[in-house]
């Protein structure tokens, strides 16, 4: 018995007829295209809703102020002598109650003193100048690289003193230590020139 190739075949789980007919091709892509939009219109409201929970949420300004709070607080004393000392704790002035360190500082030391500062050329050469000036780092002319420095030398000490002041290419002003006076930064050029002459 030999097979036909009728569009009702029963081998064929589609048949012909129904594969070919446009309007039920028309209804198969208007279902896609609601799935496909109720998919998109799902995704997005998930994604608003999602980006809306955040801010929704209602935070007290105690909570907040509670939220960023130091841990504590260091009142400074210079009336109580000239040795540190851990005093009562006094209440914060914040909202929040933090707890409260007091500490003295004697009041024979001006502030901004308690840093040591290096004493000579020789010094602050060798606090600063020489984290760079001794390996070359930058570009930075080495110390007693006599050739790297004969030009800088030719350009006249006062012209070194700007430069070290201000900064130049990779150096920046002071060699980073902004807190050294034009003088301590003058001396320790003066000391770099001993040393490369």
């Amino acid at each position: 018995m030999a097979h036909s190739n009728t569009p009702n075949s029963s081998n064929s789980p589609v048949t012909a007829e129904k594969s070919t007919n446009p309007v039920t091709m028309a209804i198969y892509v208007a279902i896609g295209a609601v799935v496909m939009i109720i998919g998109i219109i799902l995704l997005a409201s998930y994604a608003v809703h999602s980006h809306k929970v955040g801010a929704n949420v209602a935070v007290s300004e105690k909570t907040t102020l509670s939220n960023i709070a130091p841990l504590s607080t260091v009142v400074v004393d210079a009336t109580k002598g000239p040795l540190p000392s851990l005093g009562a704790p006094k209440p914060a002035a914040a909202a929040v109650d933090a707890p409260v360190v007091a500490m003295a500082i004697p009041t024979a030391i001006a502030p901004g003193s308690l840093v040591a500062k290096p004493a000579g050329g020789k010094g602050v050469y060798e606090a600063g100048c020489n984290a760079c000036h001794s390996a070359g780092i930058a570009g930075a002319p080495k110390s007693g690289d006599k050739a790297a420095w004969a030009p800088r030398l030719a350009k006249g000490t006062p012209t070194l003193y700007e430069h070290a002041i201000k900064g130049i290419g990779a150096m920046p002003a002071k060699g980073g230590n902004a807190g050294l006076a034009d003088a301590d930064v003058k001396s320790a050029v003066d000391y770099m020139v001993s040393l490369n002459k």
